[in-house]
C-alpha cells in the first residue's frame, strides 16, 4: 500500500498509447515549425544551400518554449502533457505515484537520448518491459499510467 499522500499507481499504458500521446504533443508544435520554415528559410542561389534569416529562429524559440512549457512544465505539474491529457494517461514518479516536477520532466526527455542512441530500440522498451518504461523511464525512475 502507498504512503501517506501517496496515490497507487494505476494500470501502465501501453506503447500504442504512449505514442499517440507523444504524436498529439508533437502536432501541437509542428505548425509553428512549418510556418518558422516557409517564412524564415531560403535557399542561397549560389550554394544551393538553406539559409535561415530572424523569423526562422524567432519561431524556433517558440517553439522551443511551448514545449517546454507542455512537456516539461506542464507533464512535470499535473503528469499530463496535452497529449496524454487527450488519451488519459499521466506521467508519474515510479516510486511515488506523484507528478515529478519540471526538473524531472526535463531529465527525462534528455535521457530520452539513450533511447535513440541505440537505433530507437529504447523506445520499444515498453512493448516488453513489465512497467511498460522506456529506458529514459528507468534512468530517472518514472511511469507513464492510465
Amino acid at each position: 500500500a502507498p504512503g501517506y499522500g501517496q496515490q497507487p499507481v494505476a494500470g501502465y499504458a501501453s506503447w500504442i498509447q504512449r505514442v499517440g500521446a507523444y504524436l498529439v504533443d508533437a502536432l501541437a508544435v509542428a505548425p509553428i515549425g512549418i510556418i518558422g520554415n516557409i517564412v524564415g528559410s531560403d535557399t542561397d542561389p549560389v550554394t544551393n544551400l538553406p539559409t535561415y534569416n530572424a523569423l526562422y529562429y524567432v519561431f524556433a524559440l517558440i517553439s522551443l518554449a511551448v514545449t517546454g512549457y507542455n512537456r516539461w512544465f506542464q507533464a512535470g505539474k499535473t503528469g499530463q502533457s496535452w497529449g496524454k491529457k487527450a488519451l488519459g494517461l499521466r506521467l508519474v514518479d515510479a516510486n511515488t505515484g506523484q507528478p515529478i516536477g519540471a526538473g524531472k520532466a526535463f531529465l527525462r526527455d534528455l535521457a530520452h537520448i539513450v533511447d535513440s542512441l541505440i537505433c530507437l530500440v529504447g523506445y520499444l522498451f515498453p512493448l516488453w518491459d513489465a512497467k511498460k518504461q522506456t529506458l529514459a523511464d528507468k534512468i530517472v525512475s518514472t511511469v507513464v499510467v492510465k
